[in-house]
């Protein structure tokens, strides 16, 4: 029983929430287990585009560092959002979000290219972050019982708990930029006077991911908490 009700709540995650959030835990996984190693995976600009390592330029997105509160600390941050956006705003777009982490993964690839980053899944995690908190700005957070805020603030408050654990927040701070990119792209230039839709989902994903009509029994965990977490939930105004 317990097994079938864990695949029901596996299942019931939307594709690629579940696609992503279950490669990371698998690569980690291979790594503890020691069957890869991180050396393997790590973005290397040399070693892609002279030894043709292209997987390096997935790999280095799926890799957390070891198991340990750092790793699950990024990964309930990354099932939260990446849900939240992909049952919210990107409902019934799958084809939009897929290439919403196309955009995110090039300009962080471009971007990594310059700051010296091995490992960009903190970043892409923050950016997922930051385009929900935008999308989302009245909806009050609480991180640790310590500190209420609105949404907007959220990634920034990340940004100061990395620096209070010692981290750098060069990964925080190109998520945030990603992040602002996109969401200045695809919600705020198309609606000021003059503005158009730069970013514009390939037909080919849309004959991939996009459905004619969703499922009428598909039933998505409420915004406000859709793994059960305490870690930065949301509250509506008025709710």
């Amino acid at each position: 029983m317990a097994y079938q009700s864990l695949r029901l709540e596996y299942l019931q995650i939307p594709p690629v929430s579940r696609a992503y959030t279950t490669a990371c835990v698998l690569t980690t996984a291979a790594v503890q287990l020691e069957l890869i190693t991180p050396f393997q995976l790590y973005f290397n600009p040399e070693l892609i585009f002279k030894h043709f390592q292209i997987w390096r330029l997935i790999t280095n997105f799926l890799f957390f560092g070891p198991v340990g509160f750092n790793f699950l600390f990024n990964m309930i941050f990354l099932y939260r959002y990446c849900r939240m956006l992909e049952e919210g705003s990107f409902r019934g777009r799958t084809a939009d979000f897929v290439f919403m982490f196309l955009f995110g993964g090039f300009l962080m690839t471009l971007f990594g290219l310059f700051v010296s980053l091995v490992f960009l899944g903190q970043a892409f995690t923050i950016m997922l972050v930051y385009v929900w908190s935008r999308r989302n700005p009245y909806v009050r957070m609480n991180f640790f019982g310590l500190l209420n805020f609105q949404a907007p603030f959220l990634p920034w408050v990340l940004m100061g708990f990395s620096l209070l654990l010692g981290n750098s927040i060069i990964v925080d701070l190109l998520g945030i930029a990603v992040g602002h990119i996109y969401f200045f792209l695809e919600d705020v230039f198309p609606n000021q006077p003059g503005g158009i839709r730069i970013l514009k989902t390939p037909s080919i994903l849309k004959a991939i991911f996009d459905t004619p009509e969703e499922d009428p029994n598909y039933n998505p965990l409420p915004e406000e908490r859709p793994g059960g977490f305490a870690w930065g939930e949301g509250q509506r105004l008025g709710g």
